[in-house]
């Protein structure tokens, strides 16, 4: 197999494995096997497609051969002759419905409409509270974003093996639980809800941000989860976090055109051309963040019986929006010299009240030596350089390198920001920290 069709194949899957899932699972009413059908169609494409080369419609192709699988497997079930012959006009009646919507989809808004909600059902399906809020996310960025399992552990900051194990038996879980195939209401919903937040975060992060491969920026996971996240407010519009993470993800997103040079060379946010944010972006993000900063409000003051008003600090956002909130002073300063430093150091201070983790604390002290100099910021982050779930996260030598380089002291800059490239598995990325070591002398 060439390394084109091997990567056209990769681009396929990532990009329909969602649909071809949650389309499967509504024909089968079995989630986890139609994510078993999905690898097998996967599986058949990687053997035919070399040879016979790239079908016209991939994606169809692939639908279309998970689907006669889906129906040898379940008319070859053990049933009794009246049960079998009803299952057999079930699935014909569905397979009418669902496969011509499949491939159709493209050119048809209410078949588009209808495979985008078979991905949320097929989210909300992952994100079942019968499994664990750890197997919820690995199992829905698996099903949904179609990540790998190395990018998966890569994402958490865990071991290969342990996620693959999570997976499995997060599949099983699910499987012996018959969990429906359907969009919770009312309870249910806000049960699962922050799993599935969690999930488009993390999606959208893959994506903007990739940790492997050779682009900076995988643009089709950030506008997927985008997409989904636009449908989850529709869904649940009185979340004030569901209004925080589109907020965030609108103001990250504006600047996607910026973050990358002609070579496709990424480049870091202060020294962006401001000029090429997406002015829509913002300011839908801002809208955004101005209705989870009501709905928060609306909360702290049901909750204390006065005015719960959170615009003035971000006390009462939830993590999402103090997110936004962090972004929107990147969004609103017309240039890096503009930027509130101060303020953003403030809002890491509430998240990390509110979501306190290693990455938070990093986070803060970039903020903080942005604010007041880089010695502050560098004390936070030698005392990270301990930190267990930090010791495969290459942003941690990055940001010392980058403090050491402000402090005058190179030589240990350099060799930061060579640990930082040696542990990062994005080409792109690692071709900006060995420039940077480089930069630094000798």
């Amino acid at each position: 197999m060439t390394d084109e069709t091997h990567r056209a194949i990769t681009t396929v899957w990532r990009q329909e494995s969602a649909k071809i899932i949650g389309a499967l699972s509504r024909l089968t009413r079995d989630v986890p096997l139609a994510e078993e059908l999905a690898q097998d169609a996967l599986v058949a494409a990687l053997e035919t497609w070399p040879r016979q080369g790239l079908p016209d419609k991939p994606a169809a192709w692939l639908m279309t051969t998970a689907k006669h699988r889906a129906l040898d497997r379940l008319r070859h079930v053990k049933l009794s002759g009246d049960k079998l012959e009803q299952l057999g006009h079930e699935l014909d009646a569905r397979e009418a419905m669902i496969v011509p919507d499949f491939v159709d989809h493209l050119d048809d808004d209410r078949a588009a409409r209808e495979i985008g909600d078979d991905v949320l059902r097929l989210m909300f399906c992952a994100c079942h509270p019968v499994l664990s809020l750890e197997a919820r996310v690995a199992l829905t960025l698996k099903m949904v974003a179609g990540l790998t399992t190395g990018e998966i552990a890569r994402a958490y900051l865990q071991s290969e093996p342990t996620v693959a194990q999570r997976l499995v038996r997060a599949k099983r879980t699910l499987g012996d639980a018959q969990v429906p195939f359907e969009l919770p209401r009312g309870e249910s919903l806000t049960e699962r809800l922050g799993a599935v937040l969690e999930v488009l975060y993390l999606i959208f992060n893959e994506g903007y941000a990739a940790t492997s491969g050779d682009r900076w920026i995988r643009q089709e996971l950030c506008d997927e989860a985008l997409r989904l996240t636009r449908m989850l407010v529709q869904l649940a519009p009185r979340e004030g976090e569901v209004w925080g993470l589109l907020a965030l993800m609108e103001l990250q997103a504006s600047r996607a055109s910026a973050r990358v040079d002609a070579q496709g060379q990424p480049v870091l946010l202060l020294e962006q051309d401001r000029t090429q944010w997406d002015a829509q972006a913002i300011e839908r993000g801002l809208a955004a963040l101005v209705a989870a900063d009501g709905l928060a409000a609306e909360a702290a003051e049901a909750a204390a019986g006065t005015d719960g008003s959170t615009g003035a600090s971000g006390v009462g956002l939830g993590p999402y929006a103090l997110q936004a909130a962090i972004a929107a002073c990147h969004a609103q300063a017309r240039r890096a010299e503009d930027t509130d430093w101060p303020r953003i150091a403030a809002l890491y201070e509430a998240l990390a009240v509110r979501q306190p983790s290693p990455v938070v604390e990093l986070n803060r002290a970039v903020a903080l030596s942005m604010a007041f100099g880089p010695a502050i910021g560098l004390e936070i982050v030698d005392r990270l350089m301990e930190d267990p779930a930090l010791k495969q996260y290459h942003w941690l030598p990055s940001v010392r390198a980058d403090l050491l380089a402000k402090l005058g002291r190179n030589a240990e800059a350099k060799e930061e920001f060579e640990r930082a490239a040696a542990m990062t598995g994005n080409d792109r990325e690692r071709e900006l920290l060995r420039r940077r070591a480089r930069e630094q002398g000798h």
